[in-house]
């Protein structure tokens, strides 16, 4: 019998708490002077920080093969380096979309001495990141890689980072294009 209004007590009080809790929204990230974002792979992390000052932290998925850095098209790897948001995508199969300058420059080197891009490739997005505009995305070192909505349940994309919808809409009003993105191991 105590087993029995054990259960019952229990079965009463989970969904009223979840129905107070699911309904609760968060806070709007603050209006920031130097917005920035890190990401920090390993502890499947996202900051973000209005200069040194930490304000806010998100846990996220990544790519479907996410230990070391992006080498080549395909293999769902997340970057690793410093890039910037060239865009904002309101329109993205995954909710809400930042897009990262991958590759960058340092990338574009590898690739040029690697032999997996040309050099009007490496040309192309030296040029590119020197203007603060979307690399060339469709080069054999990848690219269209974005920080997106549709949940952090498993390391699922192609190489992006995700974050649960609520979050990445909070992310997608607080950072402007330009913003500087850390993607760190």
């Amino acid at each position: 019998m105590k087993v029995f209004l054990i259960c019952i007590t229990f079965s009463l009080i989970v969904p009223t708490a979840a129905f107070f809790t699911s309904g609760q929204t968060r806070q709007p990230l603050p209006p920031m002077e130097n917005p920035h974002i890190v990401v920090k792979k390993k502890q499947r992390l996202l900051q973000i920080f209005d200069g040194e000052k930490l304000v806010r932290k998100y846990k996220i998925g990544l790519g479907f093969a996410p230990l070391a850095d992006k080498q080549i098209e395909g293999d769902g790897k997340t970057p690793e380096g410093t890039f910037y948001v060239f865009t904002k995508n309101d329109r993205s199969r995954f909710y809400l979309s930042l897009g990262v300058s991958y590759p960058n420059v340092e990338d574009a080197r590898r690739g040029l001495k690697n032999k997996i891009i040309t050099a009007e490739e490496y040309e192309a997005i030296v040029k590119a990141t020197g203007k603060k505009q979307m690399p060339p995305q469709k080069t054999a070192l990848g690219g269209e890689i974005y920080i997106h909505g549709g949940g952090t349940t498993s390391d699922w994309t192609d190489g992006c980072v995700a974050l649960q919808d609520e979050e990445m809409k909070e992310i997608f009003d607080a950072i402007p294009v330009g913003a500087k993105v850390r993607i760190l191991p």
